[in-house]
């Protein structure tokens, strides 16, 4: 049983009533951080979807009325969206708005906020480590964020205030939250996420269509999340190219280590890279 607390936003508008944005929902109702929670979406569908499995209380498929008189607006749509979104929607958003954002790419959401949003509003990026290569509001779940990481991405001159309520807001949810700035999160992200996605797409592709029956579970665990949508991997990998090209060509000169030991049959330096690979996994846990 999750103990009543005070609420911390009246209105929460969700943005994008997928996976993510309908966790939100989920999560917000549970733990009462809001009187109202409205989601948006363009799809009939997903609206429809969001009210039957109630992750929200009311929807709109117009976003400025579901913006307005929201204390918090949450981005939730592929990173190429929210960048449209952030130049629509300032003109509707009230006085002391916050608006917050769940994109896997920081630095130009950043900037496209600071440059459309209204002086009057506070922007607060944020980009909690959770999700699935799953896709849709049916695949929802309240307890997402639990025990995840959370970056968060405030600039200097970020209201401390707003900055203060948005993590409040994601340790409720219970994330863990870590402070860092879009440079610093979008060089991160490169390695700890963006590569591994093209990694498995890569693996894949490499894969001959007649070995697929052949597959065992090691094989589809590595290569699960590429069965996330393409979209939005192509609009990530866009907008954080030059991070990722640099990751990708560190991977590719691991991977000319490894071939060069096979191919010239040196089993000490294939097992020394080997080892050192393993080392380093072992430090996550």
């Amino acid at each position: 049983m999750i103990p009543l607390r005070k609420e911390l936003f009246r209105k929460v508008a969700v943005i994008g009533v997928g996976l993510i944005g309908g966790s939100l929902g989920l999560a917000i109702k549970e733990r009462r951080l809001a009187r109202e929670v409205v989601g948006y979406s363009q799809r009939q569908s997903s609206l429809a979807a969001a009210m039957k499995n109630k992750v929200v209380d009311h929807v709109s498929h117009d976003v400025k009325k579901a913006v307005a008189n929201a204390d918090l607006v949450i981005l939730s749509t592929p990173v190429s969206v929210i960048a449209n979104l952030l130049k629509t929607i300032g003109p509707f958003l009230k006085r002391n708005c916050i608006v917050t954002d769940v994109g896997s790419t920081k630095v130009s959401i950043v900037n496209v906020a600071h440059q459309h949003l209204p002086p009057y509003v506070s922007f607060v990026g944020s980009h909690p480590m959770a999700g699935s290569e799953k896709k849709g509001v049916q695949f929802a779940r309240s307890d997402l964020f639990h025990e995840t990481l959370c970056f968060m991405t405030p600039m200097p001159k970020t209201n401390k205030g707003a900055c203060d309520r948005v993590k409040r807001f994601w340790i409720r949810l219970g994330a863990r939250v870590k402070n860092v700035s879009p440079e610093e999160h979008d060089r991160v992200l490169a390695y700890i996420s963006h590569l591994p996605h093209l990694v498995a797409y890569a693996l894949i592709g490499t894969l001959p269509p007649s070995f697929t029956e052949y597959c065992a579970q090691g094989f589809k665990d590595t290569t699960r999340i590429a069965a996330s949508t393409p979209q939005i991997w192509a609009d990530i990998s866009l907008g954080n190219a030059k991070n990722i090209v640099k990751a990708l060509d560190e991977m590719v000169k691991n991977l000319s280590v490894i071939r060069k030991g096979i191919r010239m049959q040196d089993q000490k330096s294939l097992l020394n890279f080997l080892k050192q690979a393993k080392a380093r996994r072992d430090l996550i846990g």
